[in-house]
């Protein structure tokens, strides 16, 4: 501390910065002691409660693969559980630009069943796609399960489109 006169009040008491910012870190650290030991306002911001009402679930992950082996972009998904009608669809997630998608499904034993919505899609040269076949995936308890959707040349729809005319 440094002491300087006043003109008619005497000395007064002037605080430099270091000194300033250290009593400031000593208030800090006592009220941050105070408080309920490893439970102090810096810990708790740090690590955060978890979540006890937090769901847990399984992931369906995969590819979706064209007729020349390389992954496929902005393919509509569909995934319903295996016990479901046909028609009902519970899920439906698009590829990335990878190729890949992601859905999180309810935990427990089940079986789901995957398609591919392909209508509007064709090849550079206009020939339809289709899917080799739905893929069954089976889960367990709370697993990942990884799995690829193959698409292939409509065969019998190239012969047939002789008139060179595309319709998306």
């Amino acid at each position: 501390m440094v002491t300087s006169p006043r003109s008619s009040m005497g000395p007064r008491l002037v605080c430099s910065s270091s000194l300033g910012f250290v009593i400031k870190a000593f208030l800090l650290i006592a009220f941050l002691s105070s408080t309920s030991g490893p439970q102090s306002a810096l810990f708790a911001a740090a690590n955060p409660p978890s979540n006890p009402q937090s769901k847990n679930y399984a992931l369906i992950a995969g590819t979706v693969w064209g007729p020349d082996d390389r992954e496929v972009y902005g393919f509509l998904v569909k995934i319903r559980r295996a016990t479901d009608k046909p028609k009902k669809v519970r899920w439906q997630v698009y590829s990335d630009h990878r190729g890949e998608f992601a859905q999180r499904v309810p935990v427990g034993e089940a079986d789901y069943i995957l398609s591919a919505d392909l209508k509007g899609f064709k090849t550079t040269d206009g020939r339809p796609l289709r899917l080799v076949k739905e893929v069954t995936v089976h889960i367990y308890h709370d697993e990942r399960e990884d799995t690829g959707l193959h698409l292939t040349i409509d065969g019998g729809a190239s012969a047939a489109s002789g008139s060179g005319a595309t319709v998306p």
